[in-house]
């Protein structure tokens, strides 16, 4: 199932997401899960987690019973600006005191990003739940989802959880990125998208026809996925 949210800007996009975000965690608290949820980078995501740190002291939520993944990451040293990890630490994880924090192993830890995509998934294997509750992502001009780029062998890998990327288009060139296995293996699929350069890349995504091969952002298929867009992003 695909659900739109479309809003005016990328403000008010990250106050919605961030909103039902602390709903879905507090929800599942409640019900006495701990939630698994995969984060993304980029500036909406940016803008999402630094909501999230604002709204967290008005929801009761134990977040040292959260555990937290990442859909993809850059093959750089753990202490890099550019890491996913280091983004979202800085905006909200450090900031609520998350503890269950699974990193993807960086340049300093592993030999190559081939090694890294396997110690990710031995990680998940030994501390990952049967799926997400939650994944979040974006999506670039075109149409990739975490490190998973048109074009790519990667798309087709069904058997890993965690896969290389060494010559992405986007610097830095090496990458870890979840497999389409591993992220589509969750109760919900959050897409962040803003801007209009994104638009066209939306529509194909959007579209009755297209190619896995072409949009990435296609081969997303879990059981409830919801594409929070500005206007600019959703186009006409």
């Amino acid at each position: 199932m695909r659900d739109v949210s479309i809003h005016p800007d990328a403000g008010a996009l990250a106050e919605t997401v961030a909103e039902r975000f602390l709903s879905r965690v507090t929800a599942a608290q409640a019900e006495d899960r701990v939630p698994h949820i995969a984060l993304t980078g980029g500036t909406v995501a940016h803008l999402v987690h630094q909501k999230i740190a604002a709204g967290a002291h008005e929801r009761q939520v134990d977040w040292t019973r959260v555990v937290f993944w990442f859909g993809d990451e850059r093959f750089v040293p753990a202490d890099s600006p550019e890491r996913n990890e280091l983004q979202a630490r800085s905006d909200f994880l450090d900031a609520v005191g998350a503890t269950q924090v699974h990193a993807i192993p960086g340049s300093d830890s592993a030999t190559s990003a081939a090694e890294s995509a396997e110690l990710y998934g031995a990680t998940m294997r030994q501390y990952g739940a049967d799926d997400f509750d939650l994944v979040m992502l974006g999506m670039g001009p075109d149409g990739h989802v975490a490190s998973l780029f048109p074009g790519y062998p990667q798309l087709q890998v069904n058997d890993r959880i965690a896969v290389a990327v060494e010559d992405s288009p986007k610097p830095p060139p090496a990458r870890v990125s979840l497999t389409f296995a591993a992220l589509n293996r969750s109760r919900a699929v959050w897409f962040l998208v803003s801007g209009a350069e994104k638009a066209a890349a939306t529509q194909r995504a959007w579209a009755f026809e297209g190619s896995v091969e072409a949009t990435p952002a296609r081969g997303i298929t879990g059981p409830s996925v919801t594409w929070f867009v500005d206007q600019a992003a959703a186009g006409d």
